[in-house]
């Protein structure tokens, strides 16, 4: 599903923005779906402002399933500069789990094969946030 983007909107420059972007989307979900992993694709410009927003996969409480081929798709034929990824815990604790870094570490890998550069991935809860760059995983 690829979210629309209702202003226009400035170019990203640091994770808590994407912290804030993605708490807004939530918001606009249905209570039920909102206890559910969600993982986002955005997409960026070479200036670093969003292209697109997608939600790649809608998951369950504690899991949802993403394949570089679905998550690079969009990018792709939108000619993405890079982009920036993102989940939520529905749980609110946002450290990474060892199957999000070996996840982001594929994902960072593919975007180099495309040339398609992955400059973070941020996990979104409702208080805070982490963001995979700032911790040094990337």
């Amino acid at each position: 599903m690829i979210i629309k983007l209702r202003e226009r909107v400035k170019p990203v420059k640091t994770p808590e923005s994407i912290h804030h972007l993605i708490l807004n989307i939530l918001k606009e979900e249905h209570e039920v779906d909102r206890q559910k992993e969600h993982f986002w694709s955005i997409g960026l410009n070479s200036k670093n402002k969003i292209k697109y927003i997608e939600m790649v996969s809608l998951g369950i409480l504690n899991a949802s399933l993403v394949h570089p081929r679905e998550l690079f798709r969009l990018a792709i034929s939108r000619a993405a500069a890079s982009i920036i990824v993102a989940h939520n815990h529905p749980s609110g604790d946002p450290e990474p789990s060892e199957e999000d870094i070996s996840m982001t570490k594929r994902i960072v890998e593919s975007g180099k094969i495309l040339g398609i550069e992955v400059l973070d991935h941020v996990i979104v809860c409702s208080r805070q946030y982490k963001s995979f760059k700032e911790l040094g995983h990337m």
